[in-house]
């Protein structure tokens, strides 16, 4: 598969290794469209009903900055299916000595398929393509219940999150100003 968001050479070969057989853990292609990429982030939280082209415009602009975005996915291949997903983003920062930051975001399974150890699969990925990149940390804010889960995979329980949510900007017309 030649149009991948980035180089699979980051996807963690203990993680290939241990994957289930008839799954692959791979970086996000174009062609992920049509197998379900959406409908399974839609099990995390709101998508919204996104064409063809407004999907690959964005994938287009993460994969000309996929030195910063890396999206990884879990195929179901039998299937043709997207099963898991999640995404890690490179922050630059000016202090540790413009040092980076990993921010992990979107990490899902699809219904049918938790309970296969995939959410463990993907976080494992990307804590990997983070210290591949040289992340000095990776964070991540998570719902409470989900807390023990991140623990077991090595995170620290730390400090607390805010939010803050721009009215109009989450609707289906707006479009980002960037």
């Amino acid at each position: 598969m030649t149009d991948q968001l980035f180089s699979p050479k980051l996807i963690s070969p203990e993680v290939i290794k241990s994957i289930k057989p008839g799954f692959v853990v791979r970086p996000l292609s174009s062609g992920d469209y049509e197998k379900g990429f959406l409908e399974c982030l839609g099990m995390l939280t709101s998508v919204g009903k996104m064409p063809k082209a407004d999907f690959l415009n964005r994938y287009n602009y993460l994969k000309k900055h996929n030195h910063e975005y890396f999206t990884i996915v879990i195929e179901d291949v039998k299937n043709k299916k997207i099963v898991g997903a999640g995404t890690i983003f490179v922050e630059r920062k000016f202090i540790h000595h413009n040092g980076l930051v990993g921010h992990i975001e979107d990490i899902v399974t699809h219904s049918d398929y938790r309970g296969f150890n995939l959410g463990r699969l993907v976080i494992e990925t990307l804590k990997h393509i983070g210290e591949q990149t040289g992340c000095y940390k990776i964070i991540l804010d998570c719902s409470e219940k989900n807390i023990p889960f991140y623990v077991k995979c090595g995170f620290a329980h730390k400090e607390y999150e805010c939010v803050y949510y721009i009215k109009g900007n989450d609707v289906p017309n707006a479009k980002a100003k960037l």
